[in-house]
């Protein structure tokens, strides 16, 4: 590869224009994707929508509060059936996509389709998991846009929530390592003070939009470009501050012990049916970790779990 993904960083860098009112995260995302993509042989189409997925994802999740799962997940009828991305408030991010290979190569232009072609007809998700003594909150939202950046947009104009632009781009390709990366701003709660009056606020958003709009996939995505310096030739004019880094990792947390659990909310008839010489064998779909267990021990945990469910 011709570059280092080290050179571009994982994190996401939260920021605020003072004279605008507004606020904003930059995220950046290179060795976290080429660890997701290490073990997946994906076309780069498919690479470049999933990397824009897992940074979409990183910049909706640093813009709420929470302790838990923040998760992105898309569906639809087209080539690609889904994408999903999820993230951990501590910065745990994975990723993966199930598209139809076949489907995709019939597709023309590759390098130039857009979310209606890729994903077809259906909707895109938001779920915040903070454990199970919590209501987990959901939003849902069809796919309607260009891309996914206008999907999420799409989201935020229908529901009750902060004004929101959003860049998402990402690149893969045989010469360069995978790279991704976003750029959100958010309209702050009206001025309580009554320093601006509406129009002064609904013009400064506008112009904190267009100014966002002028940025390029290429400056986003250049390694030689500081986030920092990329911020201020967008916004300098305006008192753009910039506060500390959060950085962000590939980790996917699956687990033996997870699998089981999971193996043993299905029929042991089941089970058997997909067993081979008595090993039954499930793959996880974020990192392609193989765990294995014999018949005996999945009889073993279900007795187990009607065990505790007796006793509860």
């Amino acid at each position: 590869m011709a570059d280092k993904t080290e050179d571009f960083g994982d994190f996401i860098l939260p920021f605020q224009i003072e004279d605008l009112g507004l606020h904003g995260r930059l995220v950046r995302l290179g060795g976290s994707l080429e660890q997701a993509f290490a073990r997946h042989d994906y076309p780069a189409v498919v690479s470049d929508v999933l990397g824009q997925a897992m940074a979409l994802s990183t910049a909706l999740s640093a813009s709420i509060k929470y302790d838990g799962i923040f998760t992105l997940q898309a569906q639809g009828d087209g080539p690609v059936g889904m994408l999903m991305s999820d993230v951990t408030s501590d910065g745990d991010l994975r990723g993966y996509v199930r598209f139809d290979d076949e489907h995709l190569s019939k597709l023309d232009d590759a390098s130039e389709l857009s979310i209606p072609r890729l994903l077809g007809a259906g909707h895109m998700a938001f779920t915040v998991d903070q454990g199970a003594d919590t209501e987990r909150y959901q939003g849902i939202v069809e796919l309607e846009g260009g891309n996914l950046a206008e999907c999420a947009q799409n989201y935020f104009r229908q529901s009750e929530q902060l004004e929101t632009a959003l860049v998402v781009t990402a690149e893969s390709s045989d010469a360069n390592a995978p790279r991704a990366g976003a750029l959100m701003i958010q309209r702050l709660p009206a001025d309580a003070e009554g320093t601006y009056t509406r129009d002064e606020e609904d013009e400064a958003w506008r112009r904190a939009v267009v100014l966002m709009s002028s940025v390029t996939p290429a400056e986003i995505l250049d390694p030689a470009l500081s986030p920092n310096e990329l911020l201020y030739r967008l916004y300098h004019e305006d008192g753009v501050r910039v506060f500390r880094e959060k950085p962000i990792r590939h980790q996917c947390r699956c687990s033996k012990d997870k699998v089981s659990r999971t193996l043993a909310s299905f029929p042991i008839a089941e089970i058997s049916e997909m067993a081979d010489d008595g090993i039954a064998s499930v793959v996880c779909e974020f990192c392609k970790t193989e765990y294995t267990f014999p018949l005996s021990d999945i009889e073993r945990i279900l007795d187990d779990v009607k065990a505790k469910a007796t006793e509860s």
